[in-house]
This record gives structure tokens, sequence and C-alpha cells, in this order.
């Protein structure tokens, strides 16, 4: 029987080498088109993009209806992101994001939500696991195993949240700054 298939169907070799002319096209074109790279050493960073922080959060100020502060974060910090969510389906977040100097990211929220809400729309279900006294403010740590931490402090009509792969004194930093900033002006 095997006398009557044609010779390039008899082995898995044969099935081999009748793809690799195809995969080579395929490798070819993806290079052509600049979808793919070789890079030996590994990933690279790429650029961080430019984000006007403090345009963002002044007209964050203007449109919600919660107060909206704007910290003095180091002048080697860099803003890259920014956004708006829906928090429990009524209340909005603001929130804007840092690269420190190593290379870490750290995410400010802020909302009129409550806590356990807030915690719950950026981090999902977490319990408090401890707090910090920074600059006379109380902050709740929600942090798990291998998940980043996620600090909350309650500033009356709005509740502040941090988040990211930063160390401790990255947000100590930031919740310093937070603490001495004066809500923008509506």
């Amino acid at each position: 029987m095997a006398r009557d298939r044609p010779r390039f169907l008899r082995s898995q070799r044969d099935m081999v080498f009748s793809l690799a002319p195809l995969v080579l096209l395929c490798l070819a074109f993806a290079g052509l088109v600049s979808q793919c790279q070789f890079a030996p050493g590994g990933p690279t960073q790429g650029q961080i993009p430019n984000f006007d922080v403090h345009a963002a959060l002044r007209s964050d100020a203007e449109s919600l209806n919660f107060p909206i502060r704007d910290p003095q974060v180091p002048a080697d910090w860099r803003s890259n992101s920014g956004s708006q969510g829906t928090v429990g389906g009524d209340r909005i977040a603001s929130t804007v994001g840092f690269i420190t100097p190593p290379g870490h990211y750290l995410q400010l929220t802020q909302s009129d939500a409550d806590a356990d809400d807030l915690v719950s729309f950026v981090a999902g279900q977490r319990s408090v696991t401890g707090s910090r006294e920074i600059a006379g403010r109380r902050w709740a740590i929600y942090a798990e195993p291998g998940s980043e931490q996620v600090w909350v402090t309650d500033f009356g009509a709005a509740r502040v949240l941090l988040r990211g792969s930063a160390d401790d004194a990255e947000y100590t930093t930031l919740a310093t700054s937070v603490g001495a900033a004066t809500p923008l002006a509506r």
C-alpha cells in the first residue's frame, strides 16, 4: 500500500520539508510588514508616552462633582496616562499614571465612590491588610501576595487610591504629595 502513495507522503520528514517553505514565507511576510522583530538580548522598553497630567486633572476638576487634587510629584517622574471610569454604575473615577526613575508605575485614582467599591473597581475584591500613617493621614493598605499593593485614604468628599509596581518609598512620596495638595478650583 505504501507503493501506491506518492513519494512526498511517505514519512513525517516529508511533511516537515513540505511545510518549511510555507513557514519561511510567513516569516518573510511578517518581517516585511514590520509586525515582528528579532531581539537576541530580549525585549527592550519602548518610549514612554508623554501625558499632560495637570491639564487632565484640571479638566476633571471642572467636570466632576468631587474635589480633585493635583499632587506635585518629583521632577524626574513622568506622567504617562490618564482616564476616567465608572465605579459601581454611577460614580466616576479619575485616574492618572506616573513612571518613576527606576521604571516603576504608580497610579493615582480619585473618586467619590466608597473605598470598597473603588478598590474593587481598580484591583478586584480585596480586604484591608494593614495601614500607614503618612503626614497625619491614615492610608488603608490592601496587599495580597503576588499582586500590586493598593493604598486608599478618605478625604471626606473623595477617596484617593494608589496602585502600582512602585516600592514603599515611591508610594510614600505620592501619598505625602496627595495629602499636601489642595483641591483644584471647579
